[in-house]
C-alpha cells in the first residue's frame, strides 16, 4: 500500500514541483516584477487543486506551506492561503464508538448529540449538543484519522529527498526544515488534550481583551474528543450581517489585529490559524475565537527579537534587520551579511512615497518573500506560524476595505504594552555584546600582543621605571577598542562613534599617567 501511495503521490506532485521550480526562479531573477501573475495564480490554483485531491495531509500541508516567503512566491502563497479544511464528515455510526470508548454512552453521558456536524475538517468532525440544559460543541477525531495520516506522512519522507533533486539548493535548505516542522505540528493538532490546554492558556492570557473564548468541559474530554462551551456569532467575513447588527467594522479590523498581535508580542502563546471561519462576531461586537489546534509557542527571548526586527523594517534600518534575522535563527550560519543588506535595503528602497505608517502587513510579507527567496533563510517552525498568522488577518482586513494602517496599530501596541522600551533594552545590549566579541576577537588576532602584555605585567615589577610601560599598555587596550569600534561601526554607526571617542580618552588619560 505504502509503494502504490507513494508511486500515486509523486505522480501527482511532480507536474507541480517542476512548475514551481521554473516559477520561483523567474520570481527571485526579476525580484517578483515583470512577470506574468495570472500564470503564476493559475499554476498555484494547480497546486492547490493537486493537494485536495491527495487528501487530509496534503491539504494540511497545503496550509502550512501559504505562511512559507522562504519557499514560495508571493501569487502561491496567496492562493494557498484560499485553501479551507473542508472536507466532508465521516458518517455519524462511525463517530459514535470514539465518543463511547473515551467518554462513556452518549445516552448516559449527554442530554442529546445532533448526529449532523455543524462542520468537516481533515483530521476533525463537531457536532452540537446539550449537557445538563447547556448547549455544548463536541469536536471528534475524524476516524481512522491517525493511520492516513501516518501512511501519508511517510510517504512524504520517502518522496522528499527525490523531489528535492528538482528544487533550487536554497529551496531544499528550507523544505526539509519545512516538513519536520509540519510533522511537529500535525501531531499536535491530532491530541485534543494539547488543544485544550492550548485554548485555557490564551482564555487566561486574554482575559482583560475583547473576545471570547469558549470554556472546556474536562470530564466530557480525551485526547480524542474535546467538549466545550457553544458560542454562536455572525462569521467575521459576513459583511451583510455585521453591517445589519451595526457593527462598526473598522474598529472590529483594529481589535483583530490588537488581539492577534498582543496574544504574539506579550504572551508565550498565539493562535496561528485566525482564517474566518475560526472568527465570529457577537451582536455587540466582541470577537469569538474557536480552534486551538494550530497555536505558536514564543519565548520572551524570541518575542523582544521579533520586535526589534519590527522596528528595524519600519525604521529602514537594514544593519538592524540583519542583526534581528540572525538572532531570530532565520539565516544559515554562513551568510553573507552585506549581500543580504543589501537584498533588504533595495526592497525597502522599492517601497519609497511610503510613509510607514501606510505600510501594512501585505507589504512587510512582500518584503519578506522578495529577500527571501533569494538567500539560503531558515524560517523557525515559530517563525513560520506567525507570518501565517499575519497574512492571514491582513486576508480579513482586505475583504472589510475599511481605513486602516497597520504599523499605526502596532505601535499602539507596543506602546500599550511597554514593549518599544524593552525591545531598545534588548538592541543596546546585542550591541554591547558584539562590542565586547570585536574586542576579544581584535586581541586574539595577535597572540603574541597578548603574550607581550603578560610580559609585560611581570616586568614592571623588576622596572625601575614602570611609567614607560604605561603608555604602551595604554595603546595597546586603546587601539583593541578603537578597531572593535570599526567593526561595530558597520551594524551600529552612533555605538562605533562612541566606542573610537572612548578609545581617544583612554589614550589620552594613560598619556596623563605617563607624564606624572
Amino acid at each position: 500500500m505504502s509503494t502504490t501511495r507513494t508511486i500515486q503521490v509523486f505522480i501527482k506532485l511532480i507536474p507541480s514541483i517542476l512548475a514551481l521550480r521554473k516559477d520561483r526562479r523567474k520570481w527571485v531573477k526579476k525580484e517578483g516584477k515583470d512577470v506574468d501573475l495570472e500564470k503564476y495564480r493559475k499554476n498555484a490554483r494547480k497546486v492547490l487543486n493537486t493537494f485536495i485531491s491527495l487528501g487530509p495531509v496534503y491539504i494540511k500541508l497545503g496550509q502550512w506551506l501559504s505562511s512559507r516567503a522562504d519557499i514560495l512566491p508571493q501569487p502561491y502563497l496567496e492562493e494557498l492561503a484560499k485553501l479551507q479544511d473542508n472536507v466532508p464528515a465521516a458518517p455519524f455510526d462511525q463517530v459514535k464508538p470514539i465518543i463511547e470508548n473515551d467518554i462513556g454512552l452518549i445516552n448516559e453521558k449527554f442530554d442529546d448529540i445532533d448526529p449532523n456536524p455543524i462542520s468537516g475538517a481533515s483530521l476533525g468532525q463537531v457536532y452540537r449538543g446539550r449537557i445538563s440544559g447547556q448547549e455544548i460543541v463536541v469536536k471528534v477525531k475524524r476516524p481512522g484519522i491517525e493511520k492516513v495520516v501516518e501512511e501519508d506522512l511517510k510517504v512524504l519522507k520517502k518522496i522528499l529527498p527525490m523531489a528535492l533533486r528538482f528544487v533550487d539548493p536554497n529551496l531544499r535548505f528550507s523544505a526539509r526544515a519545512m516538513l519536520s516542522q509540519f510533522i511537529e505540528t500535525i501531531h499536535e493538532e491530532m491530541d485534543y488534550t494539547i488543544e485544550s490546554s492550548n485554548l485555557k492558556k490564551i482564555k487566561h492570557d486574554m482575559k482583560k481583551s475583547n473576545i471570547l473564548v469558549p470554556s472546556v468541559y474536562d470530564d466530557y474530554s480525551s485526547k480524542n474528543v474535546l467538549t466545550m462551551e457553544y458560542l454562536p456569532g455572525i462569521k467575521i467575513t459576513n459583511i451583510e450581517a455585521l453591517d445589519e447588527k451595526g457593527i462598526d467594522r473598522q474598529k472590529l479590523v483594529i481589535d483583530v489585529h490588537k488581539v492577534f498581535f498582543t496574544m504574539l508580542l506579550r504572551h508565550s502563546l498565539f493562535h496561528a490559524d485566525p482564517h474566518p471561519g475560526n472568527i465570529s462576531v457577537t451582536d455587540d461586537g466582541k470577537l469569538i475565537l474557536y480552534d486551538y489546534g494550530m497555536v505558536g509557542r514564543l519565548d520572551n527571548e524570541t518575542r523582544l527579537r521579533l520586535i526589534r526586527l519590527y522596528l528595524a523594517l519600519v525604521e529602514k534600518d537594514p544593519p538592524r534587520t540583519v542583526n534581528a534575522m540572525a538572532d531570530l535563527g532565520m539565516l544559515t550560519p554562513d551568510f553573507n551579511r552585506s549581500v543580504i543588506e543589501k537584498g533588504i535595503e533595495l526592497a525597502v528602497g522599492a517601497m519609497h512615497g511610503k510613509k510607514p505608517d501606510e505600510m501594512e502587513v501585505q507589504s512587510l510579507m512582500e518584503l519578506a518573500n522578495k529577500t527571501m527567496s533569494k538567500f539560503p533563510f531558515i524560517l523557525p517552525k515559530n517563525l513560520a506560524l506567525y507570518m501565517r498568522m499575519a497574512s492571514i488577518i491582513e486576508g480579513i482586513y482586505k475583504t472589510h476595505k475599511v481605513d486602516f494602517k497597520f504599523v499605526k496599530v502596532l505601535r499602539e501596541i507596543l506602546e500599550e504594552e511597554n514593549l518599544i522600551k524593552d525591545a531598545y533594552i534588548e538592541e543596546l545590549k546585542y550591541s554591547f555584546q558584539r562590542f565586547a566579541k570585536s574586542i576579544d576577537a581584535t586581541i586574539s588576532i595577535a597572540p603574541e600582543l597578548k603574550k607581550f602584555i603578560d610580559e609585560n605585567r611581570s616586568i614592571q615589577f623588576l622596572n625601575a621605571k614602570p611609567k614607560s610601560n604605561i603608555l604602551l599598555s595604554g595603546s595597546i587596550l586603546s587601539s583593541a577598542i578603537f578597531v572593535g569600534s570599526t567593526v561595530l561601526y558597520t551594524s551600529n554607526e552612533s555605538l562605533g562613534i562612541t566606542g573610537m571617542i572612548c578609545s581617544m580618552i583612554i589614550m589620552s588619560i594613560f598619556t596623563i599617567f605617563r607624564k606624572h
